[in-house]
């Protein structure tokens, strides 16, 4: 059976391009104007349940999963040498119960963005950073998914330590941590994807994501 990222990835396959800015600033969700246009659902275990939602009459993104796993996947293909931060605000309403994150029964979270790189027909060349709201992994922490092995690195920035109802920016050089992960200098990314999921630990989250946009600074 064909495990999260590798179906995930497939499911990108090909699609190398997208929408290219000169402006300091490439965004990749915005809620407010164009809601989910561009999103693509892919699902892997039941289903996470992801709509727009009104928080002091702005639109953000609300994921509810309850034993379940599914994905928002957005191809947009960025060049990360001229943009190489990636920003988003996100908050989770609950923790999960979940042991070692290194595990397969402990690879859930409440919330999560990929970023991938296409390896095309060369599936087994496909790259992916999991920016990941943790439960017990130390902030900063870095290791191999339990799944996808080297290919999908993961990394905690939130963990139980942070609030739950509370806001948090986040702000990445996407360009630096791919090259310290995989020790390649990447180019290009192909994708986003947003996921919160449950189906391993079989509990039950609840979260929210604001826009996502690329950065020159």
């Amino acid at each position: 059976m064909l495990r999260k990222l590798g179906i995930l990835c497939c499911c990108i396959l090909g699609l190398l391009m997208g929408n290219i800015s000169s402006a300091e600033t490439l965004q990749v969700s915005d809620f407010s104007a164009s809601g989910l246009e561009g999103w693509e659902k892919k699902e892997f275990k039941n289903s996470t349940a992801y709509q727009l939602f009104q928080i002091k009459n702005k639109p953000v993104l609300l994921a509810e999963s309850r034993n379940g796993a599914s994905a928002l996947i957005k191809k947009v293909h960025v060049d990360i040498e001229k943009f190489p931060f990636l920003n988003w605000v996100w908050r989770i309403e609950n923790r999960l119960d979940t042991a070692d994150e290194t595990t397969k029964s402990g690879d859930d979270y409440a919330a999560r963005i990929y970023v991938i790189i296409d390896g095309g027909i060369f599936i087994w060349r496909t790259k992916a950073v999991n920016y990941v709201w943790a439960n017990r992994a130390a902030k900063g922490k870095t290791w191999d998914n339990a799944f996808a092995g080297k290919n999908a690195q993961m990394m905690a920035l939130r963990n139980r330590q942070d609030k739950v109802s509370t806001w948090y920016t986040e702000k990445r050089n996407v360009y630096e941590d791919l090259k310290r992960l995989f020790g390649i200098r990447f180019h290009s990314i192909d994708a986003i994807a947003i996921m919160t999921d449950t189906d391993n630990s079989h509990g039950q989250a609840k979260a929210y994501y604001g826009d996502i946009y690329f950065s020159e600074e």
